[in-house]
């Protein structure tokens, strides 16, 4: 019974593509928050300072994540290492190798070898999205098809969509702090995001379709992907406002852990179905 259970709800979404369920969805959510809190204790204890220049600099890194999961969707990787570039794994593949740079550059600058780990940690990110980019343009160069008219649409319809958040947030509501750089990120990823997934399901020629249960079963009642818009509204207002309200309570490394990991549940996946679409994969 329990091994049933486990490859009903878990493993067999992760081996055949199959959208997420209530089950395996709720098990994820439960897993970021252990995980948030577990490297929130690892941070404190290193005595890394976690700021917004640190939540800036590991951006890469998430971006890196979204790209990374395009490989596996072009069937290059044919062997069972496939596997680990499937969510939720890839998640952890990500993590230890940004804690591996983390780790390295911040050791580095202890010993007196760099002034300041934060550049070489950040370019460790960039470096390897280079390379993941070259990988994946030279993939889609072999099979003629880099489809830059949706990339440019995808991205201009994040950043429309953000500019107007912005500027309710900015001048209706005179959040002056939605100015705020991590604000823009978590704004732009959440909505990268919508806009990934409008186009691809409404738009786009190979018609996509969302595997999360709530993004899903919205689409299934309204009949278009465009309302993942709202949706993202319902979370960013209210959790921008909440997050504010507790900036300054005394707990700023978990502050900047959970604006980090907002940004990265909106900006990775964007990233990924942007891609995947410019590929046509």
């Amino acid at each position: 019974m329990i091994r049933e259970f486990i490859y009903k709800y878990y493993i067999d979404p992760i081996r055949f593509g199959q959208p997420y369920n209530v089950v395996d969805t709720t098990t994820y959510a439960i897993v970021l928050l252990i995980a948030i809190y577990l490297v929130y204790r690892w941070l404190v204890w290193s005595k890394i300072d976690i700021n917004g220049r640190f939540v800036i600099a590991t951006l890469p890194f998430v971006v890196l994540g979204g790209l990374t999961r395009v490989v596996q969707d072009t069937g290059m990787i044919t062997s069972d290492f496939q596997y680990l570039l499937i969510t939720p794994l890839i998640y952890f593949v990500l993590f230890a190798v940004t804690a591996i740079a983390l780790g390295v550059t911040y050791s580095l600058e202890k010993m007196g070898v760099i002034k300041d780990y934060i550049p070489y940690y950040a370019g460790i990110g960039v470096a390897g999205c280079v390379l993941v980019a070259g990988v994946l343009t030279a993939f889609g160069l072999s099979r003629g098809i880099i489809a830059l008219n949706v990339l440019f649409t995808i991205l201009a319809m994040g950043v429309v969509s953000s500019f107007l958040v912005w500027a309710a947030m900015r001048y209706l509501l005179k959040w002056e702090y939605a100015s705020d750089p991590l604000y823009l990120a978590l704004i732009f990823g959440q909505l990268l995001d919508a806009s990934a997934t409008s186009y691809g399901i409404d738009i786009h020629p190979l018609h996509y379709m969302e595997v999360h249960v709530v993004g899903s079963n919205l689409i299934a009642l309204t009949g278009t992907a465009f309302v993942m818009y709202p949706l993202k509204l319902l979370v960013l207002f209210p959790g921008i406002y909440i997050l504010q309200r507790f900036r300054h309570e005394g707990a700023p490394v978990l502050w900047h852990l959970i604006v980090l990991a907002m940004i990265t549940v909106g900006l990775a996946p964007g990233i990924r179905d942007m891609v995947r679409m410019v590929l046509y994969v």
